[in-house]
């Protein structure tokens, strides 16, 4: 059955059109909580830094108590912080606030299973089946109540600090980091300083309206010049929920999450650590995928979503995987994408190595790679698209094994992805236009 409301994270939108509404929050909650809270269980909810926020945490408050939960609210903390937390009070659920790295106006809500995972499609349907009957309140004697936490962000810097190698610090390194002003804008800073780097922030100011505005993992432009200027070693930057990372070298170069993967994976397999194969995406760069063959290194690719990364590291006993877009996940580290544990890992790399991030990447060349969003009226599949479907294997006959093309269907707008990589910059923007244009004229 397919799902009308979740997405490939949570439920997301623009706020004040459906499904983003308090009413329809309130239903979310009463039917998630049918589904995975028993009576008298407890739920975590936590969000970023947006204004609406506040209407949404007050909204799935009334819904969980109403159905009998206990919440506990922890206020803006990073959604990989909501995870660890549900362990960590032993909740039966956590909920995340937060549209990631959208702007402002938009919002979500993603959940947490107790034991810090995220839900699966069946349990998704199965709340998306109690949302079609009004959001329940039960009698008084069987509400649930509500308390604020105020010990959550230094627990979750605590758990951050605690991921990388006992005895390890990072002083002598100086970080530019940016937050988004979004979640991470006060646990980002702190943690890193504790363990004694010289911080910089910047996009750690929120004000509910500025997240991911010019900032951020999506856009780092400023992070690139700040971390030059300022004779920086390293810029950091998470998007605005914190799951995501992308970092700087020292000139100023981004380095994306397929060249994180690399890093990490191959630090790993030096020390005799690395665990099964490194899990990239459909999407992730072909250059990923050769350098860590020269290093004898598994790699494997999953559908695109941090969602079913994690599902294939569990599969085949891997433990590293993320995104191109800076969805890390490390799961001997923490249960979902962490943006602020994947950069300790590398931080830490650069500490025992002595080596500049740009070093520890040179191992690995980019396929030259682009990505054009074809946006469609309604509902499109590729695959049963015969014109679409020759002018991709006539893009595969002239690439050759040389490189890529994937046509995949974004998760949470009308929007077709035509994506190709090769080894010639000019064929590969030459192919991805042909492509689009064939796409967006099948799409009426």
């Amino acid at each position: 059955m397919t799902k009308q409301f979740f997405g490939t994270d949570g439920v997301r939108g623009t706020v004040g059109s459906d499904p983003m509404t308090a009413d329809f929050a309130m239903r979310l909650a009463s039917a998630a909580a049918q589904v995975l809270v028993p009576a008298g269980g407890t739920v975590v909810i936590g969000k970023d830094t947006r204004l609406s926020g506040y209407m949404f945490e007050s909204a799935l408050e009334a819904g969980f108590v109403a159905a009998g939960a206990d919440v506990l609210l922890i206020g803006p903390l990073p959604t990989p912080g909501i995870a660890r937390l549900t362990q960590e009070f032993d909740a039966d659920l956590g909920v995340v606030i937060s549209a990631s790295h959208n702007a402002y106006f938009d919002n979500g809500i993603k959940f947490f299973d107790r034991s810090g995972s995220k839900l699966t499609d069946e349990i998704e349907r199965k709340i998306e089946e109690h949302l079609k009957n009004p959001a329940i309140t039960l009698e008084s004697k069987a509400l649930g109540k509500a308390k604020r936490i105020d010990t959550a962000r230094t627990r979750y810097q605590e758990f951050c600090a605690d991921s990388i190698p006992k005895g390890t610090d990072l002083e002598g390194i100086k970080i530019v980091f940016d937050g988004a002003n979004g979640a991470g804008y006060k646990v980002g800073p702190r943690t890193l300083g504790n363990l004694g780097a010289d911080v910089i922030p910047i996009g750690c100011s929120p004000n509910g309206k500025n997240i991911n505005d010019g900032c951020g993992s999506t856009e780092p432009d400023l992070l690139q010049l700040t971390v030059p200027a300022l004779k920086a070693d390293v810029g950091v930057a998470l998007d605005g929920d914190g799951d995501r990372l992308v970092m700087v070298d020292e000139s100023g170069q981004l380095i994306d999450g397929d060249q994180l993967l690399y890093i990490l994976a191959t630090a790993r397999h030096r020390d005799g650590q690395l665990q099964g194969p490194v899990v990239g995406t459909v999407m992730s760069n072909l250059g990923l995928e050769i350098a860590l063959k020269a290093q004898n290194i598994a790699f494997k690719r999953a559908r695109v979503g941090d969602r079913y990364v994690l599902e294939t590291l569990r599969e085949t006993g891997g433990v590293i995987g993320g995104e191109t877009s800076g969805h890390m996940i490390v799961l001997d580290k923490a249960t979902t994408g962490d943006g602020l544990i994947s950069a300790l890992q590398v931080l830490a790399i650069m500490k025992k190595s002595g080596k500049k991030l740009s070093e520890l990447v040179s191992g690995m060349s980019k396929y030259p790679q682009t990505m054009i969003n074809v946006r469609t009226k309604s509902s499109l599949n590729t695959d049963s698209c015969s014109e679409i479907q020759v002018a991709v294997a006539d893009a595969e006959n002239e690439l050759a094994d040389t490189g890529r093309v994937v046509l995949r269907a974004s998760g949470t707008e009308p929007v077709i992805r035509v994506m190709v990589e090769g080894e010639d910059f000019d064929q590969v923007v030459s192919i991805a236009n042909r492509l689009a244009t064939v796409v967006a004229d099948a799409a009426g």
